[in-house]
């Protein structure tokens, strides 16, 4: 998907402005369609960085999903975190999982109501993550007569939150939400992302971007997987 978050991004990476030869102007109106997902420009203090308090455990690891990749990322973490507890014999306080949903990734983070509503797996053309047929909802919320192997979805994402396992989002990878919103409902980009966060799963906690999120994760502890 083309957005303005994301043309943005292409042309810093391409060298082609940089910060210092942003418009003042025009900076204003990109901060603003991104306060719209909630990104606050008011310095450290409007960050939850609550989270790092629970990176308790002796083994840490954050999972980057900057993809819908059929759900595995989100599944992965479950997966990768049981098998510690059984190879090393510790319980799961000893496991400490980060999942940091991103990009086309926010849309994990989002519930089956959103997943129906707006047609979210047809756009993105998501797959079962085992029989590969096509999916109309989340991949990362499939229960036990959704296909899955036996035991698979006690990893689904919100039986992940809760157990407490940290879900963080990228607040400009929101923005596609919340767009996703404004057009389909025709509503102003406000009203449209107090829609998109009453929308989102419960316990997912937003972040300034994923990348932040993974690089405060990695700052605590964690090591990096790359999940999709």
């Amino acid at each position: 998907m083309t957005t303005p978050r994301r043309d943005f991004l292409q042309h810093l990476a391409l060298g082609s402005l940089s910060a210092a030869m942003i418009p003042a102007t025009a900076h204003a109106a990109w901060a603003e369609r991104a306060g719209a997902a909630s990104l606050e420009r008011g310095g450290a203090q409007s960050v939850d960085l609550s989270w790092t308090r629970r990176l308790t455990g002796k083994y840490k690891a954050v999972y980057d999903s900057p993809d819908i990749g059929g759900g595995l990322g989100v599944l992965r973490a479950g997966i990768v975190s049981a098998q510690y507890m059984a190879a090393f014999n510790v319980p799961a306080s000893d496991i400490s999982p980060v999942i940091v949903l991103r990009h086309d990734g926010i849309m994990l983070a989002m519930q089956q109501e959103f997943w129906e509503r707006y047609n979210i797996g047809e756009k993105y053309k998501v797959m079962h993550p085992w029989t590969g047929a096509p999916l109309t909802r989340s991949p990362a919320l499939l229960g036990a007569t959704d296909g899955l192997p036996a035991g698979l979805e006690n990893h689904a994402l919100d039986k992940q939150l809760a157990r407490g396992v940290i879900v963080l989002a990228c607040a400009l990878a929101f923005q596609d939400v919340v767009d996703t919103i404004a057009t389909a409902d025709a509503l102003a980009p406000a009203a449209a992302a107090t829609k998109a966060r009453m929308l989102m799963l419960p316990g997912v906690i937003m972040q300034p971007s994923g990348v932040f999120a993974s690089s405060v994760a990695q700052d605590n502890g964690c090591v990096y997987v790359r999940a999709t």
